[in-house]
């Protein structure tokens, strides 16, 4: 066997450990995945339940925490379409998730001039279920109506109108006040109304169901956050379902080539349009079931809960994640969800001379770097310079935040953590850019249909003329 073909067999016998759950995950049968899937997902739906130790979030509710992780988890899924499989930058994806939550409160809110539970077409037990298919099919028209005209422009001027279809949506609802009730917001949302006892007067989805948490019995210890947290769930992997087969099939590969160059798939025969406004449109209806769950969880939507900087942080979770990942974009949305709750209990510094010996140190730092760059600057690799840069960024913004915590310090009121998630999440995007553009779990995309046989087929020549030679 050459030289070449030795190196060619083993580079393809190096794998990394994500390739290698993701080889032995496809080499697993339907059922054999099955099982292996289920008991995940039943560990994952006690986790609201018993929140381990170090996961656990003081000052607030771990099971709320994980009910907006499945909301942000169906928004990271539905923006992963639009983004990551067909290669269109979405900047205002939160106008969608406004648009599922005011279809639910225009309906079922008392604030709202069309409320259909007061002698309406909606019963009040089941006004949320309804209204569900109905927020859906409201965004995916939505979706329709935005992608027709606009799905023709390509890259920032794509991305600057979808963005200013995210700003229009929310200054709707804030100046249309007649029948959105502008800045005060519409309250009382309904949401389903299943369980209802003497203990639990809501029922199980009810926001004053609190739980008891010295009961070992789930469906007892469980409260509002956990069974919105399972629903959620049980969405999620319906989603997955859905989109996966999309994947698997011509619309997913016509994605995939429109995301790696949508002239050369033009001309190959993919009507690129259609499939465009196909992912704009599926993605939208996404976006518009986590909005609806949004609303029957908090009962009650208002203008400033849908700005643009939120959409933002939804296209984050699909950066960090891995853009076109399923999985990878939902561990993105854990992020997103739970941390900013996580550090709201941390302080960047507890007293004022431990503030000023952090900033010592991180002047050394500094220093440090600066002396290696000088000195060593034309002798270090690739990855040697981008992890000094990298460190040094994250030493300048740290240094800055340290010194404003130490100028601006008072007895008890020292700056948490948990206010710097933009500041943070902007600091990870940076430092992914550098060392990591491709996300936490980059996708592994086939575009051919036989993929897996193809190479198989093409690797086992050249073992075999290594193993004779």
């Amino acid at each position: 066997m050459t030289d070449t073909t030795k190196t060619a067999v083993a580079q393809q016998d190096k794998r990394g450990i994500g390739d290698a759950i993701r080889s032995w995950w496809d080499g697993l049968s339907r059922p054999g995945q099955w099982a292996v899937g289920i008991p995940v997902l039943a560990v994952l739906a006690l986790l609201p339940l018993f929140p381990p130790p170090l996961l656990d979030t003081p000052g607030a509710s771990f099971a709320g925490v994980m009910a907006q992780f499945a909301m942000y988890a169906l928004i990271a899924i539905g923006l992963n379409v639009v983004v990551g499989q067909a290669g269109l930058l979405d900047l205002g994806y939160v106008g969608f998730y406004a648009v599922g939550a005011y279809t639910v409160g225009l309906l079922t809110s008392p604030n709202s001039p069309w409320n259909q539970t007061d002698g309406g077409w909606l019963e009040p037990g089941w006004a949320w279920v309804a209204c569900l298919p109905l927020a859906v099919a409201l965004t995916a028209v939505a979706g329709l109506i935005l992608g027709a005209p606009t799905l023709r422009l390509r890259g920032d001027y794509l991305a600057i109108v979808t963005l200013g279809f995210g700003e229009i949506v929310r200054l709707m609802a804030d100046n249309l006040g007649d029948l959105t009730n502008g800045s005060l917001g519409l309250s009382k949302i309904s949401y389903p109304e299943v369980g209802e006892s003497e203990t639990k007067p809501g029922g199980f989805f009810s926001p004053g169901n609190l739980g008891d948490p010295d009961s070992w019995n789930p469906f007892t210890r469980a409260s509002n956050g956990a069974w919105w947290f399972w629903l959620g769930l049980a969405l999620v992997v319906v989603v997955l379902l859905v989109i996966g087969n999309l994947e698997r099939s011509r619309v997913g590969r016509s994605w995939v080539a429109i995301r790696e160059d949508e002239d050369a798939a033009e001309i190959m025969g993919v009507p690129t349009f259609k499939f465009k406004l196909w992912a704009f449109v599926i993605g939208a209806s996404v976006g518009g079931l986590s909005g609806a769950m949004y609303a029957g969880q908090v009962t009650y939507v208002n203008p400033k809960q849908f700005d643009i900087i939120l959409s933002m942080l939804f296209l984050c979770a699909v950066v960090l994640g891995g853009s076109g990942n399923k999985l990878g974009v939902i561990v993105g949305a854990f992020l997103i969800a739970y941390l900013p709750v996580r550090l709201q209990s941390v302080q960047l510094v507890s007293n004022e001379s431990t503030g000023y010996l952090l900033l010592a140190v991180d002047v050394a730092v500094l220093v440090g770097l600066w002396l290696l760059w000088r000195w060593r600057g034309n002798t270090l690799g690739v990855w040697a310079t981008r992890a000094v840069t990298t460190v040094a960024v994250v030493a300048v913004i740290l240094g800055l935040l340290l010194l404003g915590s130490v100028l601006l310090h008072r007895q008890g009121g020292a700056q948490s953590l948990g206010d710097l998630k933009y500041l943070y999440f902007g600091i990870a995007l940076v430092v992914m850019m550098i060392l990591r553009p491709q996300g936490l779990f980059p996708v592994r995309q086939k575009l051919l249909t036989y993929g897996r046989q193809v190479y198989q087929a093409v690797r086992k020549p050249a073992e075999l003329i290594g193993a004779r030679r």
